[in-house]
């Protein structure tokens, strides 16, 4: 998605970080795990973190607001709000950090970290596997927050994240 072609003040980076993996599971199972709060509260988050609480209002314009506690015992807050949603095949949303409140905050561990992140989820089934692809990309960054991004990128560190709550997402998928 370009947000520019939709609202030309938007500004998003021309190299997005983008990550694909094939599930064991159709379609429709995966569309649930990202769409309906207690199935996600079992997945989502980077590995060894478990989602405390969560608030779910799945239409666009609506939010995902939740809280990760990690395995120091840490909490995270975040945020989505739901900008394009299209049943079984993509789901558009800005992500950010957040307060108890809901109020978007910066990085907990990385003050130029990009305050608001454009993220795309599309799934596409073949033969009863799901492949579900992220793009996730800064929105309206600053030169600072753009570098941050940047270096980021090249050093894998998103991959890993990722990749961790992808590895959630396949345990809970094989159980269901």
């Amino acid at each position: 998605m370009n947000p520019g072609k939709n609202n030309p003040t938007e500004k998003t980076t021309e190299k997005p970080f983008v990550l694909s993996r094939t599930f064991n599971a159709p379609r429709e199972l995966m569309w649930k795990a990202w769409t309906e709060r207690e199935r996600l509260m079992q997945w989502f988050g980077p590995k060894g973190f478990t989602m405390l609480t969560a608030k779910l209002d799945f239409r666009p314009g609506g939010t995902f607001h939740y809280c990760l506690q990690g395995p120091d015992g840490n909490k995270l807050w975040g945020k989505f709000v739901y900008r394009e949603i299209v049943a079984l095949e993509k789901i558009v949303w800005v992500n950010s950090f957040s307060d108890e409140a809901g109020g978007t905050t910066r990085h907990p561990m990385a003050a130029t970290w990009p305050l608001e992140m454009l993220s795309t989820c599309t799934l596409t089934e073949k033969d009863g596997k799901t492949t579900l692809t992220i793009e996730w990309q800064p929105l309206n960054a600053t030169e600072a927050e753009q570098k941050t991004f940047d270096s980021a990128l090249e050093a894998g560190g998103m991959n890993q994240g990722w990749s961790g709550t992808f590895e959630q997402l396949a345990a809970y998928v094989e159980k269901h």
